[in-house]
C-alpha cells in the first residue's frame, strides 16, 4: 500500500509517517508539502491506498483540498489531520468525503487509533464485516442512542458528559454510525433516520 502525507509543515509529516510505520508496516509512505506534487507522486510511486491532508497548504483553499481529492480517487480513504477546529471544519469536511477529521492537537495515541480505523475499515475483512452487519437498521443501543442525541443538537463534548466517555471514543462511535448507516456526517445521519424511522424506535 502506498499513503501519501500531505502537509506543508514538516515536523508533522514526520510525526504522522512515523505512526503510520507503527500502524501499518511495510507500507510505503509519501510526503508531500503541497496537493499540485500529488499526480507526478502518483506517477512515480504508484496508486494511493489512504490520504492523510492537512487543510492549510499554499495551493488549497478551505475544504477545496478533500474535494480535489476525492474528485479524483472517490474511493481511496481520506483522513483531514487539521489544526482546524473540528466544530469549524468537520461536517463540511465529511460532506465532501473524508472519512475521518482528526484535529492535530489530538495525542499521537488518538491520532494513530483514528488511522488505524480508517486503514481497517478498508480491508477485505472489514468490508465482510459490514455486510454481516446488514440491513443497516440493525444499530446497537450506543448508536440508537447517538442518534437521538444527534437529534437534540448536542456537542461531541456534550455526548460525552451524558454518556460518562471521552469526547474521542465519541469519535470514535460516531465514525462507526456513519459507516453502518453510509453517510458522512450529522446532517446525513439524521436525515437517514427519519426516512428510515429510525428515530421513532
Amino acid at each position: 500500500m502506498v499513503i501519501y502525507v500531505i502537509d506543508d509543515h514538516p515536523l508533522m509529516r514526520e510525526a504522522v509517517v512515523m505512526l503510520l510505520r507503527r500502524i501499518r508496516p511495510g507500507s510505503e509512505v509519501v510526503e508531500l508539502g503541497q496537493l499540485s506534487s500529488l499526480d507526478n507522486a502518483v506517477a512515480a510511486r504508484g496508486a494511493p491506498g489512504l490520504f492523510c491532508l492537512d487543510l492549510k497548504l499554499p495551493d488549497t483553499v478551505g475544504i477545496s483540498g478533500v474535494k480535489l481529492l476525492k474528485g479524483q480517487y472517490p474511493q481511496v480513504p481520506l483522513a483531514v489531520i487539521s489544526a482546524t477546529l473540528a466544530a469549524d471544519v468537520e461536517e463540511w469536511c465529511r460532506e465532501a468525503g473524508a472519512d475521518v477529521y482528526i484535529e492535530k492537537t489530538a495525542s499521537a495515541a488518538e491520532i494513530g487509533a483514528a488511522l488505524r480505523n480508517v486503514l481497517l475499515a478498508g480491508t477485505p475483512a472489514g468490508e465482510a464485516q459490514d455486510d454481516e452487519l446488514k440491513p443497516e437498521t440493525k444499530l446497537s443501543k450506543r448508536q440508537k442512542q447517538l442518534i437521538v442525541m444527534l437529534d437534540e443538537g448536542l456537542s461531541n463534548r456534550d455526548i460525552a458528559e451524558r454518556l460518562g466517555i471521552s469526547e474521542h471514543t465519541v469519535k470514535v462511535h460516531l465514525w462507526r454510525l456513519f459507516r453502518r448507516l453510509g453517510v458522512k456526517s450529522r446532517t446525513q445521519t439524521l436525515h437517514y433516520a427519519r426516512m428510515n424511522g429510525l428515530l421513532t424506535q
